[in-house]
This record gives C-alpha cells, structure tokens and sequence, in this order.
C-alpha cells in the first residue's frame, strides 16, 4: 500500500495488517510530494521481492473482478498486461491505440483520442518494471508516468491486454465520484431485488 497526503493515516485505521479481508499482512509505505504513479509504484519494489506484481490505483471502482486477467498474466512468461475499458470521454484518460490485435501505443490525456479505449488503473508488471521506471524522465508535470512504463514494455513487444467487463469508473473527479456513488447504489438495489424474487 502506497500512500501519500495528509490522510495517509485513513488507510492504516481502516485496513489494519489486512487480516479482516483475508490476508496475511499489509505492508505500507509513504509518498512525498507528488512524482507521479511510477514514482509511487517504486516504492513498493522491496514489498515486490523480484515477483510479478498487480498494480490497482485507489481511486478505481469496478463491478466485478480482475482474476481470471490476474490468472492469465501469470502465465504469461515475462512482460506486462493492462486492462481497457470502452468510454465516452477517453481525453480524461491513458488511451490505447490498438492494430493488428496488439496495442501500439497508449497516449496520456490526448486531446484526439486515437481509439474509445482507456487504460484503467489496474496494472499487471514482471520484475523489470522497476529497471523500466529507474530509468524514466520526468514529464511537462515533473512527474514519472505509468504510461512511459507501460509504452516501455509495448516498445519491447511484451505487453498484454484485456477488456474489463462490467461497469468501471474512477473517482478522480467530483462528477466521477458521484457517478460512481450511483453505480455502486445502482448495484446493491439490483442485487437486493435478485435475492427477493429468488424462487
């Protein structure tokens, strides 16, 4: 768990060592200042302990589950793998341009999106990520970007993807926080109505 800001300390009380949600343990780490989300994730290379890793941004809110992608990354012998989701204001977002079935790009925030796809917070990376972001320059925002990483390893031909199924929203945003409130409400009175007319 990497973390930064003056709430950093919410996410000790509310997680704990993870036990309540069926881990083992947590371990947390702090981000000063902001360097951006490959910055933050190179703080978690000791935690990494040269394995595969998933990267999920906390600000990310879907309705189902990433395992089966999870299962499939792992038996991908080396690379990366990132999930799309089709949307209708890509310029808020890391957009995937894909030919011949491969991506052959991804372009942060582009003002003429290549393609409807975004790249959600969830990211799937072997152990060179961290050789890939000690190498990186920062952007025009003096930050380390995710999506140099993730354009490091499509140039080296080893990035994956998959498309999320199910609604996704991030909640970076006032408008997308609301959203998100009414799609998880949304989801709840759904499944509540399913469980009452359950024969």
């Amino acid at each position: 768990m990497v973390t930064g800001g003056r709430n950093s300390g919410d996410f000790l009380r509310l997680l704990a060592n993870g036990r309540e949600f069926g881990l083992k343990h947590l371990d947390y780490t702090y981000q000063e200042g902001e360097g951006g989300i490959a910055d933050a994730l190179a703080l978690a290379e000791h935690f990494a302990d040269g394995q595969k890793i998933c990267v999920v941004l906390g600000d990310n809110i879907i309705q189902g589950n990433v395992r089966e992608a999870v299962e499939e990354f792992k038996q991908q012998p080396t690379g990366a793998k990132i999930l799309l989701k089709e949307v209708p204001d890509a310029e808020r977002f890391g957009v995937a341009e894909i030919r011949d079935g491969r991506i052959a790009s991804i372009e942060e925030k582009p003002k003429h999106p290549k393609s409807n796809y975004a790249v959600i917070g969830i990211y799937m990376y072997d152990e060179t990520v961290f050789e890939k972001v000690r190498v990186l320059v920062p952007s025009g925002r003096g930050e380390l970007e995710i999506t140099d990483v993730n354009n490091a390893y499509i140039r080296e031909g080893s990035m994956s993807y998959g498309h999320l199924d199910g609604w996704w929203t991030d909640a970076g945003t006032f408008e997308s926080l609301l959203r998100a409130a009414n799609l998880v409400a949304e989801t709840r009175t759904k499944n509540s109505e399913a469980v009452l007319v359950k024969p």
